[in-house]
This record gives structure tokens, C-alpha cells and sequence, in this order.
């Protein structure tokens, strides 16, 4: 596949992002985009592998909780090789084979398929990611990308609870295979977490998620928004009048900090504040005054990931007066451990887009690492204006905790608001207790592997609601299996990937 010298001709190269000071006045995609002959070189560099390992999507070893590959399997080989060649019409078709919607998984994916690149081994990986963002971005602009559109109906009705990731690429699946399709969701938008979790200089609303939900629309899908089913609508409804139903309501409960002070106004969960950030950005590009506005606030994000990344990145654009990202565990290795050789996911020390923004204003790395918050405190008035924190060390606790707290490390910080990411504890209660469904020893639905079954007949669960928060492209290859196994109880068979 590429160039059978290309690895050794073409250095990894990506386009540069916008510059970062200039960026957070406004709320638009921060990446720019490579021309096509420089696309074509990075596709050059593919290296005809003896055995690709980076569209195999599992765990190695299987105790692992990363994956070593594409999740769905991307056919990665073979469109880097179509795009070197210029075929892009071509390469677009096998992307779409495998991924219903490569244009967000382009933009939000961490990428594990590089972290499994062979030629990643000795250096620097494929420009994966780069060049799948750039054949869908090209097949909208070049009008390839059309409604699917099935020739024939089954005459079979599905319902799929949750319009997030899994929830659309199920919709999708089961749309090709004939199903007349309904998806509810809660909110007044359709796309769940891409829409309302993810900011739009990540993942831009209008253009990209909504362009891709009316494409699905035009295709025969039906959405009906503000309706949560287990409120709104009972679950048991929804199986007596469908053929089937499929759970894709993924796991919003978020971890709290039950520490003094934990009731302040000025003390919230990430998830209220990128929510209520966006809604207000496309309501009314915040005019409406309807967000938590950090416009010149003291701001500390409690945790790391990418939606405490996300938080940083928001703060950001608000303006905040100052910015700090808290995390209790060590910093990352700046390269692999021997407990993390490839091809697993590279778990090293990485600069984000938000972190990279906050160094840019304030000179500094906004994040601090091996600092447990161990208070907030408030003034008179029930507002927040600091918190207390000790620093930790890795060690077993008499407690049974694997930190313990170093004595004389306290400190006091200004904050006028913190945000909690500090991770999720599995899905919201109201559907799962209605229908009584068995649980995981994690609180996620119970459903067996490969087949999203439960013990309702007809009923199928798939997403973060089975296996937990996750990535994006674990969501999509849940909600296509969960499609795939619904199109065989439905019909007998199956002909879904």
C-alpha cells in the first residue's frame, strides 16, 4: 500500500492548527487542512505491511482497557494507498464501508489505529486520522456523500433510545438494512454527546453534525427530539409498539466530590457546563446569557481527559482571568513504559488543544499532577472563592487507598468556579429500573458480548450504557453490532457488517 519508499521519502507532516491566541476569539474548528499533494504524500508513506495492525481493533492483551487498532476496522491500508494514488472517489467509498461517519471520528477520535502503526515501531506513525478527516471532507465538498436510501422496506419498525454515537451509527445500519427507524432523544438537538459534550471548535455543530443528521433524515430515519423515554414515554410503550428497541442511552452519570464546600454555587459538573455553553452558543451565539460565563474568573478543571481538555478549551474562549487543571495521578511518561509496549495505545504525556491555548495566554501548562482537593471553601454568601489541596504520592494508603497525602503540602487557591471531570459511574437509572435489567458489577446494562441481547426479547442495548464511558469509535462499533444482531432477530439472518 503508498509508496513502496514513501516511509523513507516523506516524514509525517500534519497542517498546522490556527495560532492558538487567535483562535479562542471565537468558537470555530481550530485545525486547517493539508492540499492534496501533500495528503497524497502522507499516504505515500504507508508501508505495505506484512500484517497491518492498525485497523485490528482489539486488545493486546486482552486485560489491556485501551485498544490496539481501529475499533471498526477501518480499511486503513487500503484508502491511504487510494489517496496516494488520487483516487479519492475510491477511497471514500471503502472508508464509508466500515465507518458511517468518519468525519467525527476525523476530528475527536484519539486515534489508537496510529498507536498501532507498524511503521510507528521506529517512526513516526501514519498520518491516519489527517487523511481520513480528508476524504470525507472532500466527498461533502465534492457532493459524493448522498442519502442511503435502502431499494426496498422490511416493513419492521425499530426505536433507537439516544441520538450520541452509537445510537446514529445503529439508526444508520438499520436504515440500510430496510428497518423504518425512530430515534428519540432527550434534548432539543439531535446527536447527543456530539452535539451538546464536545465544543464546537472541536466538532462544529452546523456544519459538521447537523449536515450529517438532516443527510440521515433525507435517507428515511426519523428523530423526535425532547422526549425522554422512562418520563416522557415508558420504555414498555416503546416495546409493545416497535418490532424491536435499542438502548443507546450511554452513561451519564458523572463521579461527584463529596468533600466541605461541595454545594457552593460556582462548583460544577463538566458536563452541565459544555452542555449549557453550546446550546447557548447555537441558540444564540450566547447573547441569551443562558451558560456558566468564566469571563474574567479564577477557573480550576478537576481531572484530565478530553472533557477536562474540553473545559480548559471553553474557559478559555470565555476569557478567564485564570486557569488551572488539577489531576491526582502522576504525569505521563514523555514516551512508552515497558507495560505499554506497541501496539497497544500510546499512554504518554500529550498537549492538547487547551492546554496548548492556556500556555499561549498565561505562559505556563495549566495542569498540575499529584494534587488531591480536599476542600472548598466559600464566602458569606454561599459563593466559592477558593479551594484547598494536598499533594499526593503513589503509595498504599492505611486506608486502602493506592495514594496517600504528603503532610505539609497544603495550599490555597483562588477559584470563582471549578469544574468536575473526574469521570463517569455508568448509566442514568430510569430505564434500566423501569425495565428491571440486569446490571454489571460497573452498573452498566448486562447485555452478552458480541450480541447486545438482553433478557427482554427484542430489546438491545449498545454504547457506554453496556460498556461503560468510552470512546467516540467504541460507540460507533457498539451501535453497529447492536444493529447488525437486531437485523438478525428481526429477519433470521443478516447481512450487516
Amino acid at each position: 500500500m503508498g509508496k513502496p519508499t514513501g516511509f523513507m521519502e516523506f516524514q509525517r507532516e500534519l497542517p498546522a492548527d490556527r495560532d492558538p491566541a487567535q483562535r479562542i476569539k471565537d468558537w470555530e474548528e481550530f485545525h486547517h487542512h493539508h492540499p492534496d499533494v501533500k495528503l497524497q504524500e502522507q499516504g505515500a508513506r504507508c508501508m505495505d505491511c506484512g500484517i497491518p495492525f492498525c485497523h485490528t481493533g482489539v486488545r493486546l492483551p486482552e486485560s489491556t482497557p485501551f485498544p490496539s487498532g481501529c475499533p471498526i476496522n477501518n480499511l486503513i491500508p487500503e484508502w491511504n494507498d487510494l489517496v496516494y494514488r488520487g483516487l479519492w472517489k475510491e477511497a471514500l467509498e471503502r472508508l464509508h464501508k466500515t465507518n458511517n461517519f468518519p468525519e467525527f471520528t476525523g476530528r475527536v477520535c484519539p486515534a489508537p489505529c496510529e498507536g498501532s502503526c507498524v511503521l510507528g515501531m521506529t517512526d513516526p506513525a501514519v498520518t491516519i486520522k489527517n487523511i481520513e478527516v480528508s476524504i470525507i471532507d472532500k466527498g461533502w465538498e465534492e457532493g459524493w456523500v448522498i442519502p442511503d436510501i435502502p431499494d426496498k422496506r422490511t416493513g419492521k419498525r425499530v426505536a433507537v433510545v439516544g441520538s450520541g454515537p452509537a445510537g446514529l451509527s445503529c439508526a444508520a445500519q438499520l436504515n440500510k438494512a430496510g428497518h423504518k427507524v425512530t430515534v428519540y432523544e432527550r434534548s432539543d438537538r439531535i446527536g447527543g454527546l456530539l452535539m451538546y459534550g464536545i465544543p464546537n471548535m472541536k466538532l462544529d455543530k452546523k456544519e459538521v453534525v447537523q449536515r450529517r443528521i438532516d443527510l440521515m433524515i433525507e435517507s428515511g430515519i426519523e428523530f423526535i427530539a425532547n422526549t425522554e423515554i422512562g418520563k416522557d414515554l415508558l420504555a414498555k410503550d416503546l416495546l409493545n409498539e416497535y418490532d424491536a428497541v435499542v438502548l443507546c442511552i450511554g452513561a451519564l452519570k458523572p463521579r461527584d466530590l463529596p468533600i466541605k464546600g461541595r454545594e457552593l454555587n460556582g462548583v460544577h459538573q463538566a458536563i452541565e457546563y459544555l452542555h449549557k455553553n453550546t446550546k447557548s452558543l447555537l441558540d444564540s451565539n450566547h447573547e441569551d446569557g443562558n451558560y456558566i460565563n468564566a469571563k474574567d474568573k479564577h477557573v480550576i478543571v478537576l481531572g484530565g481527559g478530553d472533557t477536562g481538555t474540553d473545559c480548559v478549551g471553553t474557559a478559555m474562549r470565555h476569557r478567564c482571568k485564570s486557569l488551572y487543571q488539577f489531576d491526582i495521578i502522576p504525569e505521563p511518561p514523555k514516551t512508552r513504559t515497558d507495560s505499554n509496549p506497541w501496539p497497544q495505545m500510546p499512554l504518554i504525556f500529550k498537549t492538547d488543544y487547551g492546554q496548548e491555548e492556556a500556555a499561549a495566554i498565561f505562559g505556563r501548562d495549566p495542569r498540575e499532577y499529584l494534587i488531591s482537593t480536599t476542600e472548598f471553601i466559600g464566602d458569606k454568601n454561599g459563593t466559592l472563592k477558593a479551594l484547598k489541596t494536598m499533594q499526593v504520592e503513589w503509595v498504599p494508603a492505611e486506608n486502602g487507598a493506592p495514594f496517600r497525602e504528603v503532610p505539609g503540602t497544603e495550599k490555597e487557591w483562588p477559584a470563582d468556579l471549578v469544574f468536575l471531570s473526574m469521570g463517569w459511574l455508568g448509566p442514568e437509572d430510569t430505564i434500566l429500573e423501569e425495565l428491571e435489567l440486569e446490571r454489571d458489577e460497573r452498573s452498566n446494562a448486562k447485555a452478552i458480548e458480541g450480541e447486545f441481547t438482553t433478557r427482554i426479547p427484542g430489546l438491545f442495548v449498545a454504547g457506554d450504557v453496556r460498556r461503560g464511558m468510552s470512546l467516540v469509535v467504541f460507540a460507533f462499533a457498539e451501535g453497529r453490532g447492536a444493529a447488525r444482531e437486531a437485523d438478525r432477530y428481526l429477519m433470521g439472518s443478516t447481512d450487516l457488517p
